[in-house]
This record gives structure tokens, sequence and C-alpha cells, in this order.
């Protein structure tokens, strides 16, 4: 069975995927100084278009930074949404929907059209919520599940890692071959049990991610096999090894 990106490492068998301004030109023939004692209709439809263009216009700006301030009210909602689910394994499948649905307002303004260019992407994210059950470990007892999970990515050596908290400490590196802009197929290479103990990743481990939402602090990715992931930048210093 093919391993994917929506996998992490769970003891020693599962991985993690990874205005034009416009220019009035005034003139006595369309802007009379006297009011006319007759209806000019061509002074009135010039009037309208300009002003047209003018409402047109002026609209631009607020219409660019509601975006950007649309982005954050979804971000605030979306984060409210899954701040009790323990990282998804409390949802429900009602939770689960309604997440996934404010995750898609907030693709829809995503402000970087492609991440894989982008140095926003470098770094140490924690995943915050996801609906991949290998990573949650939902089969274990609460006890016994990583208490977080991290993911980092080097765009300019195409390298990712991803690593779990208390109480195993495993680690999983893999390449990545861009697939388009925002796109990427995953190939893990080498895992360590307990953080130290290398195993080579069999060839069967590898997927894809598709990186859906990037700004400084917020990532949302979807993997190969449906699964939802949102992450928050911890340490943009972070550097992959080798």
């Amino acid at each position: 069975m093919a391993l994917s990106s929506s996998s992490l490492l769970s003891g020693n068998t599962h991985y993690y995927s990874l205005l034009k301004p416009l220019h009035f030109h005034s003139s006595s023939s369309r802007f009379p100084i006297k009011p006319s004692i007759y209806h000019n209709h061509n002074h009135s439809h010039n009037v309208a278009v300009i002003s047209e263009k003018w409402r047109t216009n002026v609209s631009f700006f607020p219409s660019f930074l509601k975006k950007g301030k649309d982005a954050n009210i979804i971000k605030e909602e979306l984060l409210e949404a899954i701040a009790q689910l323990d990282r998804g394994a409390d949802a429900t499948p009602e939770d689960q929907q309604t997440v996934d649905q404010i995750a898609r307002k907030l693709e829809a303004v995503n402000p970087t059209k492609e991440p894989l260019k982008s140095s926003l992407l470098d770094g140490k994210w924690e995943l915050l919520y996801t609906t991949s059950q290998s990573i949650l470990q939902t089969q274990r007892p609460k006890f016994v599940r990583s208490v977080k999970n991290y993911q980092a990515i080097n765009v300019d050596t195409l390298r990712a890692q991803n690593m779990e908290s208390w109480p195993f400490f495993n680690q999983v590196t893999a390449d990545l071959t861009p697939l388009n802009a925002r796109k990427v197929a995953v190939k893990f290479d080498t895992f360590k049990i307990a953080g130290f103990i290398p195993v080579k990743a069999p060839g069967r481990a590898r997927g894809e991610l598709e990186i859906t939402y990037l700004d400084e602090e917020l990532r949302v990715s979807r993997g190969d096999k449906g699964n939802l992931f949102i992450l928050k930048m911890v340490d943009p210093s972070y550097r992959v090894p080798a």
C-alpha cells in the first residue's frame, strides 16, 4: 500500500506529509461656468460616464484592502473552529466539514500564488489541525500519542522534515520535487527512531503535497489522499538536515 505525504511516523511505520488615474480635462464646453437655459443631453451623459469611472477607480483600493482584511477575519474564524479539537483528534464529521469549509474560504483569498517560489515557506511549522488519522494516532490511548507534530521545509534545497515531540521524538526527512508552483512530490529517504536511530525509508514511502494557503504565520496544505493540514510558523530560521 502506497504511503503518502499525509502520513507521519507513528512508532516505526507511519509517515507525515509533508487608476489607471482618471484625468479630468475641464473645458467650458463640458463644464459650463454659467448654467444653461436648456438641457444639454451630451453634457449629462459625459458627467454620468465620468461619475461612473470615478466610482470604479475609487473602489479599487477599498477592494484591495478588503481582501487582506477578509483573510485575517477568516483566519480568526478557522483558528477558533479548531481550537478545541485536539489537532483534529476530537473532531466529529460535522467539525471536519465545518473546518474544511472555512479552510476553502481562506484558500480563495490566498495571497501567495506561487508558494514554492516564496521564502515564506521556509522554516519550521507546528501542526494545528489535520484529518490524517495516522498522524493523530487515534488508535492509541492519548497518553502514548505525540504531544506535538512539526514539519520543516527549505525551498532552496527542496528538503522537508517531519518531527514528533514527546514521547517518541521520531523524525523523517524527504526530498521534494516541484510538480507546479504550489505542489510537490514527496519522497521520504531517512527516518530516525527516537530522533537518533537512522533507518532507510522504503521506496514506497512517497506522496504529494499541495500548499493551498501561505502567509507569514499560517499555512494550509492538502495531501494526495485528501487530508487537510493547518500549520503555524514557529521558527523561520530552521534548516532541514541535508
